[in-house]
């Protein structure tokens, strides 16, 4: 398993990489509208990364932000509607197949019963809970203008905060960045962490043997 997970962050990592550095930031808008549509492709990578080519001179941490702040609402909103149109057994049935759990689904469902429209603004700035929290908004078909709102202001200072990240990590960079091209290595402390428990957390065999 720790051999699958290590490669699948190799993967995500070259991914993420390529399309920012392609792209520019509209790679930014398109990464982090696909991780806000409850895939996973970690923006504990995605903003990081575009906050380093802040500190090259590539972005700019407004531009970065703004474009991460986008690319959520524009995820969101594809999440948004599943809930809308397919509701709780869409995402039951296929769910698994972009390893979205039952907890995280129930985790998301919780804070929107106890904390109402609140909980799209407020569940931004929150793990798990920031990527579908969407879902349940969308089942409960919360008004879309606040919606798109909500979701926009809360996903800027988390977009800042990691892009600022990014920025401060900058002359540290490429020793990561060669951790991702070797995938000899964990990948930069914390980053290869989270992402390596999400990964193991959400795959459906583990899942089915806790279950």
């Amino acid at each position: 398993m720790s051999g699958l997970i290590e490669w699948l962050i190799e993967v995500l990592g070259r991914f993420v990489i390529a399309t920012i550095s392609t792209f520019g930031y509209t790679g930014i808008v398109i990464t982090m509208a696909i991780e806000s549509a409850c895939i996973p492709l970690p923006s504990e990578i995605i903003m990081p990364f575009s906050g380093y080519l802040v500190s090259t001179g590539q972005f700019s941490l407004l531009g970065v932000t703004l474009a991460g702040a986008i690319g959520n609402v524009l995820g969101s909103l594809v999440a948004y509607y599943v809930g809308v149109w397919g509701g709780r057994p869409f995402v039951e049935r296929y769910g698994r197949y972009v390893l979205i759990s039952q907890q995280d689904v129930d985790l998301a469902d919780r804070w929107f019963a106890k904390h109402g429209e609140a909980a799209v603004l407020i569940g931004r700035l929150l793990p798990v809970v920031r990527t579908f929290i969407s879902l349940p908004a969308g089942i409960a078909r919360m008004d879309i203008k606040k919606f798109v709102l909500y979701s926009f202001v809360g996903a800027v200072p988390f977009c800042y905060a990691l892009a600022y990240v990014g920025l401060k990590m900058g002359e540290h960079w490429n020793q990561l960045h060669q951790y991702f091209h070797h995938a000899d290595l964990v990948i930069g402390l914390c980053l290869a962490l989270g992402l390596g428990y999400f990964l193991w957390s959400h795959w459906p065999k583990r899942r089915a043997s806790v279950e």
